[in-house]
């Protein structure tokens, strides 16, 4: 397994395991939303990753987008509560990845906004974790 893929299955485990997550989005947090899936939810947007080699030390730095969804009457505020909730479970989480080592996992941001149906609010949160491999 690669250090991308231990790295969302370590969200995606504390996601899922979260009472607070899923009083809000069930078990609906995807790594491709289904057509057919309702809302609320979360899912795995894009990622990037920098080299962040040190002395003997293979090193990188990701940064993953979570998506936050909600359709409530086009209201902002039930999406900003998962986000916020989002934040809370992995902000300074600390996991055994496997076969990488985590180093820090932190949130650096959350943005909210309308998408360009005007009906479903859309919340993003950035999570970087630097690790070695």
């Amino acid at each position: 397994m690669s250090a991308s893929q231990d790295l969302q299955r370590i969200i995606y485990e504390r996601l899922i395991a979260l009472q607070a997550v899923h009083d809000l989005v069930g078990d609906r947090i995807y790594d491709n939303r289904p057509a057919e899936a309702n809302f609320p939810c979360i899912t795995f947007g894009p990622s990037d990753v920098v080299e962040d080699d040190d002395e003997c030390i293979t090193g990188r730095i990701e940064t993953i987008q979570l998506d936050c969804w909600s359709r409530d009457n086009a209201r902002i505020a039930p999406v900003k509560r998962i986000c916020d909730v989002v934040k809370a479970a992995l902000h300074l989480y600390h996991a055994e990845p496997g076969g990488s080592a985590l180093v820090e996992l932190r949130v650096t941001g959350m943005r909210y906004f309308l998408d360009a149906d005007g009906l479903t609010a859309h919340g993003v949160v950035t999570v970087q974790a630097i690790m070695e491999e």
